[in-house]
């Protein structure tokens, strides 16, 4: 997993609750356990219409935010199902940072394990951000997951909460399988001791 910083992008304003993980991604397309391959199918049934072709309406169909790595979404994003692919398909798509007041709990782990960064804001704080995201391809903020701040268009600073071993992890790149090798030479330690004491295991 790559490490987490300072990430500077186009935030899309998505002002809708409950955007579920159906929403995100469609059951039709959870017939993979591969990462890749999923964020062609990101949002689909919004982001297409029924002949294949793209929703001109659709945010990330529009010109200034084909390219956006942040969401500014409204409250409980990720909802529904407990899908991993929700979080893959995001990823795949290339967004790094997701701003809402609420998630779901599931969706928000599982996006820390994915090397995004989830953040809530108070409802305040999140309709200053959406408006900001409204402004296009001028809507640019920098996130500093270590100072813990969100720079906006106009130069201000949003401080934002993180869980102190959640923010290590981003930072330094680890996931789970990431933290189960840094102890790599304690689990050789055991396997030896117990191969030793107890080798008919």
């Amino acid at each position: 997993m790559k490490k987490f910083e300072t990430f500077t992008g186009v935030a899309a304003p998505m002002p809708i609750r409950n955007i579920d993980t159906d929403m995100i991604i469609p059951k039709q397309f959870l017939k993979t356990i591969k990462r890749e391959g999923l964020g062609i199918h990101l949002f689909d049934e919004m982001r297409y219409r029924d002949d294949g072709s793209e929703n001109p309406d659709f945010v990330l169909n529009k010109p200034a935010y084909r390219s956006a790595q942040i969401i500014v979404a409204g409250d409980n994003f990720g909802c529904g199902s407990s899908r991993e692919h929700a979080p893959w398909a995001l990823n795949d798509f290339g967004i790094k940072v997701i701003v809402s007041t609420s998630f779901a709990d599931i969706f928000f782990n599982n996006s820390f394990k994915n090397g995004m960064l989830p953040i809530r804001v108070d409802e305040a704080t999140l309709g200053a951000l959406m408006a900001d995201a409204e402004n296009g391809a001028n809507a640019t903020f920098t996130v500093d997951l270590r100072a813990q701040t969100i720079t906006r268009p106009n130069g201000q600073t949003v401080a934002f909460e993180i869980d102190p071993f959640r923010k290590h992890c981003l930072l330094e790149g680890l996931d789970d399988i990431g933290l189960t090798l840094q102890k790599s030479a304690k689990i050789d330690a055991f396997e030896e001791k117990q191969k030793a004491g107890q080798p008919w295991l």
